[in-house]
């Protein structure tokens, strides 16, 4: 009986410990992720003239004085929100109200449905942009997958949609460096057909993956041959020419 009774034991510890070692290797695997630098973090404090900053629940927004246009912003997996403040910031000052998500874990997609209800927030902004870098511009597309009616367009930065976006009435904008060593261009091919036909495609000449935010050099990047400034700079005037062209049709 007393054999039995341990057996028993052993056999209720075993899923026990199994569950422990997940919940355990699940807490490391979060909490190891790109912190934002000092310099994202500056322009939060200290935004450009004619630009505010407030930090709402789960979410930075960017207000211009007179915003002509929405965009919401998906960050890049285990990358922290705040390193797309520049981004951001940039973005704004061409009169673009810019929402930037924060993700549980920092990973879109424990979430893809963050931006759920914003635009509502804001009716005085008709013409509404949705994107995200990496992980999170693929989980932005899949987000759009059941909301396409309520966004003009999409933003890949250096990221595919695995959705098929195809038959939708959606304008897309797919931006990467041509020195990314992160991005699966394998994966970025095969998933081109998921775009519909008003895609613009943009290599940045010397650029790479982690340059879009302000986080540092990422594991597995190529090597850079622009600043971490003229990328987010360039991005900034391909992201906010393309919102005007499209809002003015």
């Amino acid at each position: 009986m007393e054999k039995k009774v341990r057996n028993k034991k052993r056999r209720l510890l075993i899923p026990l410990i199994i569950v422990l070692i997940l919940v355990v290797s699940c807490i490391i695997y979060i909490q190891d992720y790109y912190h934002a630098d000092a310099s994202a973090f500056e322009i939060i404090n200290n935004p450009p003239a004619g630009v505010t900053v407030e930090a709402g629940k789960n979410r930075l927004v960017f207000s211009p004085e007179n915003p002509e246009a929405g965009f919401i912003f998906y960050p890049g997996g285990k990358v922290a929100f705040e390193a797309y403040a520049p981004l951001m910031a940039h973005l704004a000052e061409e009169n673009i109200l810019c929402v930037l998500v924060h993700m549980p874990g920092n990973l879109a997609v424990l979430n893809k449905n963050a931006a759920k209800g914003i635009p509502q927030e804001y009716p005085d902004i008709t013409d509404w942009y949705i994107g995200g870098h990496s992980l999170g511009g693929s989980m932005a597309a899949s987000f759009l997958e059941k909301h396409a009616d309520d966004y003009k367009g999409l933003v890949l930065l250096a990221s595919y949609s695995v959705s098929d976006l195809s038959e939708t009435n959606l304008s897309v904008l797919s931006v990467y460096g041509s020195n990314d060593g992160v991005l699966n261009l394998g994966k970025y091919a095969k998933y081109c057909g998921n775009l519909p036909a008003d895609t613009l495609e943009i290599i940045i000449e010397g650029g790479v993956h982690a340059y879009f935010g302000a986080y540092g050099e990422q594991k597995g990047d190529g090597t850079a041959e622009v600043t971490r400034e003229e990328q987010i700079s360039d991005t900034a005037g391909l992201i906010s020419g393309f919102i005007r062209n499209r809002s003015a049709r």
